[in-house]
């Protein structure tokens, strides 16, 4: 394991690129492997969840050609169940999605899984898609979990699955249910949260030729059957939930920083951090090529975290920083993470001296708070650590962040980029 140490940084400035998205990347991948002939993937992310899915991809038979910037992915018409598990480690993504694609094989294929998987919801998509005529097998043992899915296709049919537990459910099936046998129904019973990831799934499959049909409440998705992938041609864009840790390092310092690559029209859920910075007070000019972000003086405000969960941890870490009681809510999905976030938050920010208060659903935090340095366990939590250290840059003396690597899960170049716009970081 690897410690940082980052030390009160009074000034930062410059500006970088934007980490790649990973959401995106997960979907172009599996749609990449599902179409009939080749696909690029210009500007992919290189991280640990994206690894997993490549691997997954290569698994049911997809040629793959690694460059630097572009990945070639030659999908198959006919997936076979590759003969040994496919490792998801610890990403859910990977998991979640790659699920249904499974049933599609021919043959059964195991999944198995990190632990920190094995605390977050997995059953409702296994009944959904028994509801669909796929059976499952589901293994939840300490060091040996693992699913089991049958192949042979997917029947079709209606189903139904809650929207409030994870929206990568919705995607799994969204990728699946093209190819199933009959048409299919999907009834989303809650609101969907986290609305724009379907959206990004969608946008991803529409690229392919596949036609989905969804309400404008996204409470019911149809979906054709006997659909064909076309392959497509892809640039990842950079990826709202991974700058988010930047622009607000600008803010908590009162600095000036730019970030390329990030066009703010983009349907990214997270690029409302734009709007919570600029109702904080920092000043915000965004187009569709880069955001510049500079810090004033920061005032509290209320977030809705129902639609944008990835951005809990840094506005938890502004709102340390900001005059006035700052109120998190409807954050509850939190709990069933990489950890417990809220939990996670809670105990690591008030190392640093912050007034903060936890709820079942919420955080509650009063500042400006007299933030110090401190020895930070991010719980093998990316966002732990990144938010963290965010709140190193204004904090007295120093703070060392344990387990630092586990920020390549979504965002390898970080602390590097931090380091390039001036801040003190240093590896121990």
């Amino acid at each position: 394991m690897v410690d940082i140490v980052i030390k009160k940084s009074e000034h930062l400035a410059g500006e970088v690129s934007a980490p790649p998205s990973k959401a995106y990347t997960h979907r172009m991948l599996i749609a990449a492997l599902l179409s009939n002939g080749t696909s690029k993937i210009s500007n992919p992310l290189v991280s640990d969840d994206t690894k997993a899915t490549l691997r997954a991809v290569k698994a049911f038979g997809a040629e793959t050609e690694l460059q630097e910037n572009c990945w070639t992915i030659r999908g198959v018409e006919l997936l076979k169940a590759p003969k040994n598990p496919i490792n998801c480690r610890e990403s859910g993504a990977t998991l979640r999605f790659m699920i249904p694609v499974a049933a599609l094989a021919s043959g059964s294929t195991i999944f198995t899984f990190g632990s920190s998987l094995e605390g977050r919801p997995i059953a409702p998509l296994l009944q959904s898609l028994k509801q669909l005529g796929t059976e499952s097998h589901l293994q939840l043992r300490e060091g040996s979990s693992l699913v089991r899915i049958r192949g042979g296709g997917i029947r079709g049919g209606k189903t139904s699955i809650r929207g409030d537990i994870s929206s990568q459910f919705i995607s799994g099936l969204l990728f699946a249910c093209p190819k199933a046998r009959e048409d299919t129904e999907i009834a989303v019973t809650t609101p969907l949260e986290s609305k724009s990831y379907v959206q990004m799934t969608i946008e991803v499959l529409t690229k392919h030729g596949i036609k989905i049909s969804a309400s404008n409440d996204f409470t019911q998705l149809k979906i054709s059957s006997n659909q064909n992938y076309n392959p497509c041609s892809h640039t990842v864009p950079g990826d709202f939930s991974s700058t988010a840790f930047l622009i607000a390092a600008a803010a908590v310092t009162s600095s000036k920083v730019k970030v390329k690559n990030l066009d703010s029209h983009t349907i990214q859920g997270d690029k409302a951090i734009l709007n919570i910075l600029e109702k904080m007070g920092s000043k915000v000019r965004a187009d569709n090529k880069s955001i510049e972000v500079e810090g004033e003086q920061l005032k509290a405000v209320d977030v809705d975290a129902k639609d944008i969960p990835d951005l809990v941890p840094v506005c938890a870490v502004l709102a340390c920083y900001s005059k006035g009681t700052s109120k998190i809510y409807n954050a509850k999905r939190l709990r069933y993470k990489e950890s417990d976030r809220l939990s996670s938050l809670h105990a690591e920010l008030k190392k640093m001296g912050a007034e903060i208060m936890i709820k079942e659903d919420s955080l509650i935090i009063r500042g400006p708070c007299a933030m110090q340095g401190a020895t930070i366990n991010p719980h093998n939590d990316h966002r732990i650590a990144m938010a963290c250290a965010v709140a190193a840059l204004k904090a007295t003396g120093e703070t060392k962040i344990q387990n630092s690597e586990c920020v390549n899960k979504s965002y390898p170049r970080f602390f590097d980029d931090l380091r390039s716009l001036g801040a003190n970081v240093v590896e121990r």
